[in-house]
């Protein structure tokens, strides 16, 4: 299979809605998980400016691993509960941070990471893990990123129950 990256356009909510779109192809037909965060990892990693870590953490049964991404090398195991990603897997609710340097017990994996969205990913009840975005720009995501970002989440959990 060939996928082009398809410039999006429109106003950021159109084009969140067409990455939405992409993901959905991207992952149609494949219910692999590490196949999937993979290739989405790369999808948001080159779609969205001013990213420069995208990635997810898979929830082993006790803390948060790493799993694919882009950007620089990352931690390997965070606990629940701890840092952006720990919470947002603990509270099973979207971490928005602005400024990293404001979050109790944020994890600097990369130095020149600002702002960071994580969206927790939950299957009938359980957690799967993480989706993470960092930026190097203070307060790079919003409210429109939110659910543009969950959105894309919800593409990769769906895809976990495809035959």
């Amino acid at each position: 299979m060939t996928f082009d990256l398809v410039p999006l356009t429109g106003d950021r909510t159109d084009r969140y809605l067409q990455l939405t779109e992409q993901a959905a192809a991207l992952v149609a037909g494949e219910s692999d998980r590490i196949a999937n965060a993979a290739n989405l990892s790369a999808l948001l990693y080159h779609s969205l400016p001013e990213v420069n870590w995208a990635g997810f953490y898979f929830h082993d049964g006790h803390e948060l691993v790493v799993g694919p991404f882009q950007g620089k090398p990352a931690c390997v195991r965070i606990a629940i509960g701890t840092g952006v990603c720990g919470t947002a897997a603990h509270t099973r609710r979207t971490q928005l941070v602005p400024d990293v340097h404001d979050f109790p017990g944020h994890i600097a994996c990369d130095a020149d990471s600002r702002s960071e969205i994580v969206v927790p990913l939950v299957r009938a009840g359980e957690l799967i893990g993480v989706l993470d975005l960092d930026s190097p720009r203070p307060a790079r995501f919003d409210d429109i990123d939110r659910r543009g970002i969950e959105a894309v989440a919800e593409v990769f959990v769906d895809s976990l129950t495809t035959s």
